[in-house]
């Protein structure tokens, strides 16, 4: 199983803070867990600008549609860091035979379940999922949130559909 790594408590956010979820931990125990941080994994540092997806979502960042990029608050473009780390995402995915997917919430990587609108001003799109997200659904990993059910988590690790 794939699993954001600051959910875990590796200090990686934008911030240079880690987001553990200790629900999220305790349902992962002995699941065999491949942590990763994308944006890290693409070349970004820590702490780090924070960035949303403009011009779309995830999805659309990876067709190149619309002119969907990654842009931080001044502007500066850093789609290839995150297309770059959600295809390391995906490798180590899929080096580890991983299913599933516990990811960050809102994040322009990892969100899953809506992620801010691009505009930087703290607007959720919803329906907008991360660059590392819709790589991974793509090819077949189910993917979640930490904001998922805890028992869900277990029962989806252990290919229970």
């Amino acid at each position: 199983m794939l699993v954001s790594a600051c959910l875990v408590g590796v200090e990686c956010t934008y911030r240079g803070a880690d987001e553990t979820r200790d629900a999220v931990v305790d349902a992962l125990a002995g699941c065999g867990v491949v942590a990763v941080c994308p944006e890290v994994e693409g070349g970004l540092g820590v702490p780090r600008p924070r960035a949303e997806v403009a011009g779309g979502d995830g999805a659309a960042v990876l067709d190149s549609v619309d002119g969907a990029t990654v842009r931080t608050a001044d502007g500066a473009d850093v789609t290839a860091e995150y297309l770059a780390g959600a295809r390391a995402a995906l490798a180590a995915a899929e080096a580890a035979g991983a299913r599933l997917a516990v990811l960050k919430a809102r994040s322009p990587s990892c969100g899953c379940s809506g992620i801010y609108d691009g505009t930087h001003t703290k607007v959720l799109r919803p329906d907008g999922v991360g660059v590392t997200a819709a790589l991974l659904a793509r090819s077949g990993i189910r993917v979640v949130d930490e904001n998922c059910d805890p028992a869900e988590i277990l029962r989806l690790a252990h290919g229970r559909s």
